[in-house]
């Protein structure tokens, strides 16, 4: 007995090969392109997160420079007078013309006339060396810290505040009044 198996055309079985294989090509294509696509996306959400990154080693030091500034410049004020010194040193440090740190702000120095002049009279006094005297105004300055840097607490009048000095002294700036807190008179900047 002998089976007959017809063979199919040659150039039929061909032609169908290729066309498996071209689909196949599509197929992968696109697969390829959806999966760049989101690969591209990733890198650009990761790159985006990690321009903003801030360890927690330096958030810790950033609230340590704001707590300094907030106790040498305020501790004797009022809650509000804290937080409001506290809203200077970031308004500062949102500016641009200070420097773009907690730390480099309160610590930031500028020479006029020959003569070193710190931004927080403080820094200048040497006070940077001493500790903390009083414990509890202490921790209140402490407190005020990570309300103002942590949790984003903010006077509505302090927003444009960028400049502050006791009521006892007069530098005769001309720049616009925003309020009187405690014991400082607080500034902005003319428009």
């Amino acid at each position: 007995m002998k089976l007959n198996i017809k063979r199919p055309n040659a150039l039929a079985e061909w032609s169908s090969k290729i066309i498996k294989l071209v689909g196949l090509f599509f197929v992968i294509l696109a697969v390829w392109t959806v999966c760049q696509s989101r690969l591209d996306m990733l890198k650009s959400d990761r790159a985006a997160s990690m321009a903003g990154y801030v360890s927690a080693e330096d958030k810790l030091k950033q609230l340590d420079c704001l707590t300094r500034n907030i106790y040498w410049e305020a501790a004797s004020e009022p809650f509000e007078g804290k937080v409001a010194v506290a809203q200077v040193t970031l308004n500062r440090v949102e500016d641009g013309r200070f420097a773009n740190t907690v730390c480099g702000v309160v610590y930031q120095k500028n020479v006029f006339y020959q003569k070193v002049v710190c931004q927080f009279s403080w820094f200048c006094e040497g006070n940077h060396k001493i500790r903390a005297v009083h414990k509890p105004m202490w921790q209140e300055s402490e407190l005020v810290a990570k309300k103002v840097l942590l949790e984003n607490f903010r006077l509505p009048s302090m927003k444009n505040a960028l400049y502050y000095h006791a009521d006892y002294v007069n530098p005769n700036w001309r720049k616009p009044k925003i309020d009187q807190i405690g014991r400082h008179i607080f500034y902005g900047e003319r428009s």
